[in-house]
């Protein structure tokens, strides 16, 4: 008998309506966040797909004691109850001790405002499909698979905050990964075009700085010019960086000095984000960044050196600027697991193509943590359905594809489970089977290559 494709429910489309309206902007971007309220809301939507719920809490403020944790997110933490209103949700459907698929989604959304609506054919909304749209599709996708769940299987659903902004699973996915709330296999729902990515880029954040004397207008030749400084650094370092990391990008991002028109300003700051796709590269990146700022000042002291307005910041540049490293030593995910490739084949799952760059999502965090496999896979695109940009949507078609593509891996993890289990074969790297029971506290450790200090 054929399979009727799994789609949205009426109550589904009134489900992702009613999370959309929920504001839940990642507090490192401002605004206010209602992200608890949003789990409530999700948790009880899964309940009636026979869930429960097995860790609704905000994390322990210890977690971000750590070198790796971005410092962004370490200055907002030190606020008084920064952290209480930042609770990550765990759903589980089905025994702790058996076989586990586990499907991460974020409900923390980028800031801007998108008009909440539903046209009978697109979703609209902030989060429509990063990743409201992606975490109510998943619930269609888990209710169809019930036959094949329940003793034998189990799924796991991460609900978390802290995916947006920067903080970068920091202190949403990670203490969960490292409670042990994960699978056998791990899914992260990203918009990906319906194709299973195995590997994630991590990403760090540089910031040059010149921290000089300003001036008047009048005598610009008397402070240090922070503007025309970093703009040149800017390019210099555009120029030196493009493409040196094959697999990486650089991002050259924010300048500030000042915004008047009567003053030199003397202090100011540039930041760049650089994407990697290992620790190795990243450790590349940063020496090339380092080499690149001193080669910039040397060029910017022999092209400025004799001029009647900046000669003083020519003659002082290389005391005045600085390189901070705000973000780095983050992991990069590189999943080489074959049963897992194997099975979202078999289940009619297209690969990401190995020519396509891939980005930067929580799965780094599945890295290295022994018999699991993760692939991250979701409907859309993050840059043609303005996934952080105006108008950002999700076609309906998109989201029943995808609760069609849940349901499929769900029946085809199953059926492998009780095959190896019927006949004794399991892949070696999967023994003892990853069962997801998760603990907290107590956190699993989790051995990690050694970061370097910011």
């Amino acid at each position: 008998m054929t399979r009727q494709a799994t789609r949205l429910s009426t109550e589904d489309h009134e489900l992702l309506l009613r999370l959309l309206r929920v504001p839940t902007v990642n507090p490192l971007e401002g605004g206010v966040s209602e992200i608890a309220a949003a789990q409530r809301l999700y948790a009880a939507a899964a309940a009636t797909a026979g869930f429960t719920t097995v860790h609704h809490a905000a994390p322990d403020p210890g977690v971000l004691d750590r070198e790796d944790v971005p410092l962004l997110v370490r200055h907002r933490a030190r606020e008084p109850g920064f952290l209480a209103t930042q609770p990550s949700l765990v759903l589980r459907l089905g025994p702790a001790d058996v076989p586990t698929v586990m499907f991460n989604v974020h409900l923390d959304t980028v800031a801007g405002q998108v008009p909440v609506g539903f046209d009978g054919t697109r979703f609209t909304g902030r989060g429509a499909v990063d990743a409201k749209g992606p975490a109510v599709a998943l619930l269609a996708g888990v209710r169809a698979a019930r036959p094949v769940l329940g003793r034998d299987v189990a799924v796991l659903v991460q609900a978390v905050a802290g995916e947006e902004g920067g903080a970068m699973g920091t202190y949403g996915t990670r203490p969960l990964v490292e409670a042990g709330f994960t699978g056998r296999l791990n899914v992260f729902c990203e918009p990906t075009g319906l194709r299973y990515a195995t590997r994630s880029t991590a990403a760090m954040t540089a910031c040059v700085s010149v921290d000089g004397d300003g001036s008047i207008d009048d005598r610009p030749d008397a402070g240090h010019n922070a503007t025309v400084l970093l703009g040149f650094l800017a390019q210099h370092l555009a120029a030196e960086l493009d493409g040196a990391e094959p697999e990486g990008r650089v991002c050259v991002a924010g300048l500030y000095t000042g915004t008047a028109h009567n003053r030199v300003y003397g202090t100011g700051r540039l930041l760049l984000n650089l994407s990697y796709p290992s620790l190795a590269a990243g450790r590349r990146s940063e020496q090339r960044l380092t080499d690149a700022v001193r080669t910039g000042i040397a060029a910017f002291r022999g092209r400025f050196g004799d001029s009647r307005e900046l000669r003083r910041t020519a003659a002082d540049a290389t005391r005045i600027v600085s390189l901070r490293w705000h973000k780095r030593g983050l992991p990069a995910l590189d999943c080489r697991d074959s049963w897992a490739t194997g099975l979202l084949d078999a289940a009619g799952v297209a690969a990401w193509p190995a020519d396509e760059p891939p980005f930067t999502c929580d799965a780094i965090w599945l890295q290295d943590v022994p018999g699991t496999a993760t692939v991250v896979l979701g409907p859309g695109c993050l840059a043609a359905n303005n996934a952080h940009a105006d108008g950002e949507y999700a076609e309906l078609s998109q989201l029943d594809t995808f609760a069609d593509t849940v349901t499929r891996v769900l029946t085809e993890f199953a059926a492998r489970c009780a095959h190896e289990e019927n006949h004794g074969q399991h892949d070696v790297r999967d023994l003892p089977p990853h069962r997801g029971a998760g603990a907290l506290p107590g956190p699993a450790v989790v051995h990690r290559a050694a970061v370097p200090r910011p």
